[in-house]
């Protein structure tokens, strides 16, 4: 079965649906009933759409192509126990790809092809996800780098409910890897950059070998905008903050030696996509706090969200956060200083500068460093960030009155740079004691009082009367279904 269109690049016959809070779908939840839930119901198998939509974006591979068609074709014959739909992606090949994948088509019925006119991985994946009527969507590199063995742990929580997206990593620490020492570098690296700066918990942001309940998608990809290869970055980091589980699975990776991936270039345009997707949570062009309300896992039994862990909790990341803003509040108070030094004595100027960027500074880590979104509670932690500012400003205002207080010999003026010296010093020493008043005190988790009989009470309710009610009814079949049950 082929589907092309030359004109849109979309299937004709199933036009690109859009996020409606109401839409269903053959084994999709309704929008309105995620979230709130502690688990997600188990895809319904008994549907007559593939339980599995598998896409394979491609882009001048047709060498491989067919070889990597015919080997997952198999491998999922034998050992996926649901219907599936293999999707080839062909984004503006200019080879013989496309003809490659149709003759395939041709020959098998559960592979399909669909032909778009724009080129990019980011791009293919979500006009392909967003047109599919499956409950379940994966995808994976042509060159099956990744072993296959791995396909079944990753769809597994998808089906039973228990993970939102389910993702391959190089990384773990059993997982097995064969590649140059260049491609692990820049791959640890950015993976470090992600976790450091961003506050991410994934692991492997672009091992090729992903999958995503089709509820979910249908919710988050409208919100996604990267073209190429930074677009799974940006679903994983949207998935996070908006309170998703995200699967780990270790895997078995090869690296093709034959690749056409400009990994440097790769990892630049990521840094770009790591700062735009920033200012877009920021400016709220990415709704975040309205798509957590929305999709999010409810809090434990027993437990408030606010006794559940901080995404911002680790020592080491929110240092490495909250370094990276201060460098930037510092340069800015630095320049504001130099500029207003011009117009007006030394002590306002100091006051003005630092109190732009306490201002800035409070904004960007109440949100980066310590990951708080929304709006609640932000007017006391910017009113007690001003009381933190205080600390700072008195401090630099004390070092510039002791330079100014005649102490260099012969009671000279001190030179600008001299000035410049020591509020950068004074600086420095209020950013340390910023830094343990913000952890400590003004965005330290307050847990909300809970009442230990009403949580039990509430708790008893909501549990089913038959523990076994609770678990997830997958149908049998004759096909080895090992591989499936184990995550």
């Amino acid at each position: 079965m082929t589907i092309t269109d030359q004109a849109s690049g979309t299937p004709p016959h199933s036009p690109l649906r859009t996020a409606h809070p109401h839409a269903r779908t053959a084994g999709h939840e309704p929008a309105h009933s995620l979230g709130g839930h502690s688990r997600r119901s188990p895809i319904d198998t008994a549907t007559a759409v593939p339980v599995l939509d598998v896409t394979i974006p491609v882009y001048n591979e047709e060498r491989d192509l067919e070889e990597c068609l015919r080997r997952l074709h198999a491998y999922l014959r034998g050992t996926f126990p649901h219907s599936f739909r293999i999707t080839v992606a062909d984004n503006a090949s200019t080879d013989g790809t496309l003809k490659a994948a149709e003759r395939v088509a041709r020959e098998l019925r559960e592979v399909t092809v669909v032909h778009l006119e724009e080129k990019g991985r980011g791009n293919a994946l979500r006009k392909v996800w967003l047109a599919s009527p499956s409950p379940v969507l994966a995808y994976m590199d042509v060159d099956l780098s990744t072993d296959l063995a791995a396909l079944g742990p990753l769809l597994a929580p998808l089906l039973s409910g228990h993970s939102d997206l389910a993702i391959g990593t190089r990384l773990a620490r059993n997982s097995r890897v064969v590649r140059g020492q260049k491609r692990e570098f820049i791959s640890r690296s950015y993976n470090f950059m992600l976790q450091s700066l961003m506050g991410a918990h994934f692991s492997d942001a672009q091992c090729g070998f992903k999958a995503i309940r089709a509820d979910i998608a249908q919710q988050i990809l409208p919100h996604t905008v990267d073209t190429a290869w930074f677009f799974d970055t940006e679903l994983l980091v949207l998935a996070e903050r908006c309170g998703l589980r995200v699967h780990e699975v270790p895997v078995d990776w090869t690296d093709d030696p034959s690749s056409s991936v400009d990994i440097v270039q790769t990892a630049l345009a990521d840094v770009r996509g790591m700062a735009r997707l920033s200012k877009d949570m920021v400016t709220g062009r990415i709704p975040v706090t309205e798509l957590r309300a929305a999709l999010a896992r409810g809090p434990l039994p027993a437990a408030s969200r606010g006794q559940e862990q901080s995404p911002g909790g680790s020592l080491f990341g929110q240092l490495v956060r909250f370094g990276t803003i201060g460098v930037a509040s510092t340069l800015a108070y630095l320049v504001l200083f130099y500029l207003c030094r011009n117009l007006m004595d030394p002590q306002l100027a100091n006051l003005l500068a630092l109190l732009t960027t306490a201002v800035a500074n409070t904004a960007a880590n109440r949100r980066f460093t310590f990951g708080i979104a929304g709006n609640s509670d932000v007017a006391r932690h910017h009113f007690e960030g001003l009381l933190v500012f205080g600390i700072g400003l008195a401090l630099t205002a004390g070092a510039l009155a002791l330079v100014h207080s005649g102490a260099l010999p012969g009671g000279t003026t001190p030179d600008r740079w001299v000035e410049l010296v020591t509020v950068t010093a004074a600086n420095l020493a209020a950013t340390a004691v910023k830094f343990l008043l913000f952890r400590r005190w003004v965005f330290r988790r307050r847990p909300a009082p809970t009442n230990a009989p009403a949580d039990f009470a509430a708790s008893s309710t909501n549990a089913p009367a038959d523990p076994a009610a609770s678990e997830p009814s997958l149908p049998q079949s004759s096909a080895p279904t090992t591989e499936m049950t184990h995550s």
